[in-house]
């Protein structure tokens, strides 16, 4: 067996069983949160109704507390999957950057058919491993390298990511770094980019480029729709600067949301858990007083939140 058929074939084995795992995590997750959902939707009339608010409350730091837990298997399993691909020999050396002087403001990047090796590694990647639509190098200028699917390469609006945190914040920390959302220069869609550095010498203090992957806000939104909550409940996934990443409503799911202003999601930034009773605004004009539960999650060096939006009672 030679040894790019070996290292593809090591590629395809671990991000199958990051998959495996991924799927595991959530079905386990979707059964316990819709298990704390029954004494929500179930309420016994003869009880008082301080036990039935301690009850519901209960079950509501329980679901946030789950989904924070899922959320951050996400984000963990895709860092480690750059992680571990980007010390492939493959991916320690730029061969190709010289053809960046005729095709960088033409093709955005090197051509399609150079340096096969680090796109079929990148292939791999998206054909095994559905957290991630995007994988991108960017030169140690800042200047895009490759990406793939090549189709996001062709459509790119700018030539360098210099001027990008996912850029900046790995080259800083020397770390992997999950960086804000943003617009993506590919798309045009919301966007959150796991970035990895990747370092040569004796003392890594030589910079090669940036390995990094876009996050599919849309599995992430098939995961809390699965958890079917009652008509009038959300819940929501929330990146670091407040912006709405997922949302368990499917009809609001792909509108753009900030939940910066909240109490809740301050709290959940700072690392606290708990709930609050405040305005949100509804179907996007009208704000009404909710029962706002919230739990943190710690991805890397950021913080994201998960919060559950319930009719105050």
């Amino acid at each position: 067996m030679s040894h790019r058929v070996y290292t593809n074939l090591s590629i395809v084995i671990s991000a199958f069983v990051l998959v495996i795992l991924s799927s595991l995590s959530m079905n386990a997750t979707t059964a316990a949160a819709n298990k704390a959902i029954m004494p929500i939707n179930n309420i016994n009339s003869s009880g008082s109704t301080h036990s039935l608010q301690a009850n519901n409350t209960q079950s509501s730091m329980i679901i946030t507390k789950l989904l924070a837990n899922n959320l951050q298997n996400h984000l963990q399993k895709a860092g480690a999957l750059l992680e571990i691909t980007s010390k492939l020999p493959q991916l320690n050396n730029t061969s190709f950057a010289n053809l960046l002087n005729q095709t960088l403001t033409t093709l955005h990047g090197i051509p399609k058919d150079a340096d096969i090796k680090k796109r079929q590694i990148a292939q791999d990647i998206l054909s095994n491993y559905k957290d991630l639509q995007i994988i991108f190098f960017v030169m140690p200028n800042g200047n895009v390298y490759l990406e793939e699917p090549y189709s996001r390469q062709q459509n790119l609006t700018t030539n360098n990511l210099a001027y990008r945190e996912h850029f900046q914040g790995p080259i800083k920390t020397h770390n992997t770094y999950l960086g804000n959302v943003v617009t993506s220069a590919s798309s045009g869609l919301s966007q959150a980019v796991i970035a990895v550095p990747i370092y040569s010498g004796k003392d890594n203090s030589t910079l090669i480029g940036v390995w990094a992957g876009g996050i599919d806000f849309h599995v992430l939104n098939i995961d809390l729709q699965s958890l079917n909550l009652p008509a009038g409940e959300r819940a929501v996934y929330v990146g670091h600067n407040g912006q709405k990443i997922a949302d368990s409503n499917v009809n609001s799911s792909n509108k753009a949301e900030s939940f910066g202003n909240l109490q809740s999601f301050k709290n959940a930034i700072d690392g606290k858990s708990g709930s609050n009773i405040e305005e949100v605004v509804v179907n996007g004009t009208t704000a009404s007083k909710m029962f706002v539960t919230y739990h943190p999650v710690k991805a890397f060096q950021n913080s994201w939140a998960v919060l559950l939006i319930q009719k105050a009672r």
